[in-house]
C-alpha cells in the first residue's frame, strides 16, 4: 500500500473532524481511551519536557512562536499543531535552528503499521496525538510545544503534564461543544491547568478571570497572567492580535527561564512553516489568507484590511473576498462585521461540514455577493475581476478548508 493510500485509509477508518464533522465518532470528548493509547506506546511524552496550549483564537502561532523562541537557543523542538492545510504531516513537525522537518512518510507508514490493533475504535486526533508524542521521543527531542485540539479538559492532549499550561485568548467558537458563554469555554481550557504547573492566560476581564483563577486555585497551579510579564518591542506592529500573541509567547519564555531574541517570535511562521495566518499568496493583485472564522478573529482581520486599503487620498483600494464558512458557525454575527464596500464571492470547500452557497448568499444579501462552483472557480473569478481594478486587494478567508483549498488551487496554477 502506497502512502496516499495509507492516508486515505486512515481518514476512512478513523473520521476525522476535518472530514466527519463533530460526529460521534470523529471527536469523542474523553481520555480514558487516550490513556490506554499512551500506555501502548510506552508514555513517549515522558522523555521531554512539554509546553501545552490552548485558546480560542491564536494558539497556533502562539505555538509557533513559542517553538521558535526555543529552537533559536540551539534546542530541537517537537511542534504539534491541527488542522493541516495540504499535507497531513504538517501537524508534526521539528523546529531547529536551522530549519523545519515534517515527520518524514516512512515514519507515518511505520507507526500505523506496528500500532494498527491498538488503534482499532481510536478516532483520527487520538492516533495522531500518539504519533506525535511518540515521533517526537524517537527523534530524541529537547523539548515539544503541543497545541489542543478542541477546548482542552476532554481534549486527548490532555493526557500531558507540561511544564506550563498556556491559554492564548478566549472567545465564542464550537458553542454547541464547549459551552454558550465564555465562562463556560473558559473552564473547558482550563482543563489544561495541572498541579503544580505554572499557568499563563492572556486578558483580565469579568467574564473569564473568576473561572481561570478558580480552577487554578483548586489545581493548585500558580496563575500567571500574560499582559503582566511581557511588553511589545518596537518593531512590533501595534495590532492587536498580533501584540496579545507575542506578549503571550514572550511571557511564556520569560515563565520557562528562557532567553530569546525578539526575531524568532516576530518571523515564526517562516521559521515553523506555519501557513495562512495572514499570509502573502500574490503580489499582483495582492492576496492575503487567513484561517481567522469566528467573529473576533473576522473583527481583527478587517480591521487589516481597512488599513491596507487606505490610499492617503481619502479613497480606498478595491476589496475582493472570497469567502466560504462551515454550516457550524455564527455567519449572522459575523455579517455585520465584514466591510460593505468589498465584492464577495461565496465558495464551499469540499467538506460535508460547509455550508453551501446558497444558504451563505442568503445570509449575507446585504453585501454585494457572487456564487462559485468551489474554492478554486472563487479564486479564478476573484483574480479576473481583480484585472481590471486599481491595485486591488484579494482576501481568502472564513475557513481552515477555504484557506487549504485555494493555496492548493494558487500553488498549482
Amino acid at each position: 500500500m502506497t502512502y496516499d493510500e495509507r492516508i486515505a485509509q486512515l481518514f476512512s477508518l478513523h473520521r476525522s473532524v476535518q472530514t466527519g464533522g463533530f460526529s460521534p465518532d470523529a471527536y469523542k470528548p474523553g481520555l480514558d481511551a487516550m490513556m490506554r493509547f499512551d500506555a501502548v506506546l510506552g508514555h513517549p511524552h515522558l522523555s521531554y519536557p512539554t509546553v501545552h496550549v490552548a485558546g480560542t483564537n491564536g494558539k497556533g502561532s502562539v505555538c509557533s512562536m513559542i517553538a521558535a523562541a526555543l529552537a533559536s537557543t540551539g534546542l530541537r523542538v517537537g511542534l504539534y499543531t491541527s488542522p493541516h492545510l495540504l499535507d497531513f504531516r504538517e501537524r508534526m513537525k521539528i523546529v531547529g535552528k536551522d530549519g523545519w522537518t515534517m515527520i518524514p512518510r516512512q515514519d507515518v507508514l511505520d507507526f500505523l503499521d506496528r500500532y494498527e490493533s491498538a488503534a482499532a475504535g481510536l478516532t483520527f486526533f487520538e492516533i495522531t496525538t500518539g504519533m506525535a508524542l511518540s515521533w517526537f521521543a524517537s527523534q530524541k527531542v529537547d523539548a515539544a510545544v503541543i497545541e489542543t485540539g478542541l477546548g482542552g479538559r476532554l481534549d486527548s492532549t490532555n493526557i500531558i503534564t507540561p511544564r506550563l499550561s498556556v491559554i492564548t485568548s478566549i472567545g465564542l467558537d464550537h458553542c454547541d461543544l464547549l459551552g454558550s458563554t465564555r465562562a463556560e469555554i473558559a473552564a473547558e481550557k482550563a482543563g489544561i491547568f495541572k498541579p503544580g504547573v505554572p499557568a499563563l492566560v492572556w486578558g483580565r476581564d469579568s467574564g473569564t478571570q473568576p473561572v481561570f483563577e478558580d480552577v487554578a486555585s483548586r489545581k493548585g497551579s500558580p496563575l500567571h497572567y500574560a499582559e503582566d510579564l511581557a511588553s511589545l518591542p518596537d518593531t512590533l506592529p501595534q495590532e492587536a492580535h498580533a501584540a496579545v500573541n507575542y506578549r503571550t509567547a514572550a511571557a511564556a519564555l520569560q515563565l520557562l527561564g528562557i532567553q530569546a531574541p525578539p526575531e524568532p517570535l516576530l518571523h515564526a511562521a517562516s521559521l515553523t512553516g506555519l501557513r495562512a495566518r495572514w499570509e502573502i499568496l500574490r503580489e499582483d493583485p495582492l492576496t492575503i489568507c487567513d484561517i481567522g472564522h469566528n467573529p473576533p478573529a473576522i473583527s481583527y482581520n478587517v480591521s487589516r484590511l481597512q488599513a491596507l486599503r487606505q490610499t492617503g487620498n481619502g479613497s480606498l483600494r478595491p476589496l475582493i473576498v472570497v469567502y466560504g464558512a462551515m454550516a457550524d458557525k455564527d455567519v449572522n454575527s459575523i455579517s455585520g462585521l465584514l466591510p460593505t464596500d468589498a465584492t464577495y464571492i461565496l465558495a464551499a470547500p469540499a467538506t460535508p461540514r460547509a455550508m453551501d452557497v446558497g444558504t451563505l448568499a442568503l445570509k449575507l444579501k446585504h453585501l454585494r455577493c457572487r456564487k462559485s462552483r468551489s474554492v478554486a472557480d472563487a479564486v479564478r473569478k476573484a483574480f479576473r475581476l481583480a484585472e481590471g481594478l486599481p491595485d486591488p486587494i484579494v482576501y481568502i478567508g472564513g475557513s481552515t478548508y477555504v484557506a487549504s483549498e485555494a493555496i492548493a488551487y494558487i500553488e498549482r496554477v
